[in-house]
């Protein structure tokens, strides 16, 4: 570690901070700021967009809590704007603090804070640096991640490190129960940071360039399970793409949502995506490797979500059809 005093302010100095951030993960860290001694000079936010089902234009998360606190606000189309680096400037920040904004910060905009930018980034640097890091790490079966508290450079999340907290993932914990936490956890570490940054006293630790790895953005396509991997691999897909974009199969030529799974003990020779049985509460699937996969809430598309009892009510979905990976019809059909 690096011991980096900065001259100027004392412990008993406040600092002026602009915050960016955009989604629900933000805000913990925008209220823990909130409650500091420090001062918010001002929140930059993305641009209003269609949201949820609907796709009705509504506040972002942070847009909603700066307007709701009476906070100076700036939703810039693009930062590279003269306009808004005008602003930038007359708010005087000491300090930016960014939590998920969800772009790049350019380099003339990461230099108007007298004392830089740093970052809440949901991983354990240098893993899964980038735009998605809970969803991957998720997603690959990690059995730990957390956050990281990093000054911003141009390179994307290479920063020097200030702190770290390490979170563990339970199996059959999904993405936004564990981003919920960390969202939290990286608030309270952030206010620990700007408080040794504010006395001169904060530390740094470089990355290793050698251990890093990438989390680049969900796609919908990356929803589409492949029944020959392993039912280890679809479980995580299942819980690492939820609550977006989904994991999904097709089901008598619809889509079919897979909200939650569970791997099985239990062996089969059936080929994968084959339906071995149904019970009361799951249906039971041959995956890749002789192994079986349990779905226990699902989704037909343009429905509600719902347990597979309920999907089963009414259906003929009998042993030995198949889930299939095209909008095709395939096997039984919905009973009357």
């Amino acid at each position: 570690m690096v011991t980096t005093p900065i001259g100027g302010p004392t412990a008993s100095d406040y600092l002026r901070i602009v915050f960016l951030g955009t989604p629900r993960f933000a805000v913990p860290t925008l209220q823990k700021l909130l409650a500091s001694r420090h001062q918010l000079c001002g929140v930059v936010t993305r641009p209003d967009r269609p949201r949820g089902r609907g796709q009705r234009v509504s506040d972002s998360p942070i847009k909603a809590l700066a307007v709701e606190r009476g906070l100076p606000l700036l939703q810039p189309e693009r930062l590279s704007d003269p306009s808004f680096a005008a602003t930038l400037r007359e708010w005087e920040p000491d300090l930016g603090v960014v939590a998920a904004y969800g772009k790049l910060i350019p380099e003339q905009i990461l230099s108007l804070p007298r004392l830089g930018m740093i970052n809440v980034h949901a991983s354990l640097l240098p893993k899964y640096r980038g735009a998605a890091p809970v969803q991957r790490a998720v997603i690959d079966g990690e059995r730990e991640t957390g956050v990281t508290i990093m000054r911003i450079e141009k390179m994307l999340d290479a920063g020097a490190m200030f702190a770290k907290v390490a979170r563990p993932i339970g199996p059959d914990e999904t993405s936004d129960v564990v981003e919920r936490d960390l969202a939290q956890m990286g608030a309270d570490l952030l206010l620990q940071v700007v408080e040794q940054i504010a006395a001169g006293t904060e530390q740094y630790e470089l990355q290793d360039f050698m251990m890093c790895s990438y989390a680049p953005r969900l796609t919908k396509d990356e929803g589409l399970i492949d029944w020959s991997l392993p039912a280890s691999y679809i479980h995580n897909r299942v819980r690492g793409l939820y609550p977006w974009p989904h994991a999904y199969t097709y089901h008598d030529g619809g889509r079919l949502i897979l909200l939650k799974t569970r791997i099985e003990s239990e062996t089969t020779d059936a080929l994968p995506g084959t339906i071995v049985e149904t019970s009361r509460d799951a249906i039971h699937v041959a995956t890749g490797h002789g192994e079986r996969i349990a779905i226990e809430q699902l989704q037909p598309e343009g429905r509600r979500p719902m347990g597979a009892r309920e999907f089963l009510a009414g259906r003929r979905v009998q042993r030995g059809a198949r889930f299939t990976g095209r909008p095709s019809p395939s096997f039984g059909g919905a009973g009357p």
